[in-house]
């Protein structure tokens, strides 16, 4: 398999769940300028244009984070990375992902668009503050989004708490966001993809 990714972007979260499932899978950076490290045009991988893609060993190509995530978990079941098909604790998976996705990835949009403006900047930092703080109290005691053990769910959160440095939106706000994030940045699969993506030394 390739997954096709951009470093410190939505797709570390394929990344890390690579890892973490302890997957055979060649990393390929994709650059600002939609050509991939061997000078390919991504854009005639992914017609979207954005990552991550998966490419599988057949040829076909998966896209969308939330979609290769479940995809690479359900590879490695003993992993335990995502709960069994069919289970509530799935459809649980699927509403945090789908919550991620929708309402905190793209709240951070402003900030990666030049054409943002301060307004529409300062309008998007108070619904991510009210989005985050939603997770804080769903929360709860639990070290993780289902509970006791790591899933996709948090590696995707964690990546996307990690784009607040850009936004000027301290998550250390939110307690039990701030803790679940340096649990996840402490795990050693993640400081792998982190590394390989050049964001740790």
């Amino acid at each position: 398999m390739k997954l096709y990714c951009s470093p410190g972007a939505c797709s570390l979260a394929s990344h890390i769940a690579l890892r973490e499932a302890g997957l055979a899978c060649e990393i390929v950076m994709v650059g600002r300028d939609k050509k991939t490290a061997d000078g390919r045009d991504y854009n005639a991988i992914n017609p979207k244009g954005y990552v991550p893609a998966l490419e599988l060993d057949d040829g076909q190509v998966l896209t969308e984070g939330p979609t290769i995530l479940q995809y690479i978990a359900d590879r490695s079941p003993a992993s335990g990375l995502a709960p069994a098909a069919g289970s509530l604790q799935r459809y649980r998976l699927q509403e945090w992902l789908g919550y991620i996705n929708s309402e905190v990835h793209k709240g951070f949009g402003p900030f990666f668009n030049p054409a943002a403006t301060p307004a529409m900047k300062e309008a998007a930092i108070a619904t991510l503050s009210r989005r985050l703080g939603f997770i804080e109290q769903a929360l709860g005691d639990r070290p993780f989004l289902l509970g006791e053990g790591f899933s996709v769910a948090d590696a995707y959160l964690f990546v996307v708490l990690g784009w607040g440095r850009y936004a000027n939106v301290d998550i250390g706000q939110w307690p039990r966001l701030k803790a679940l994030h340096a649990r996840v940045a402490g795990r050693p699969r993640v400081q792998e993809a982190m590394k390989e993506e050049g964001l740790l030394k």
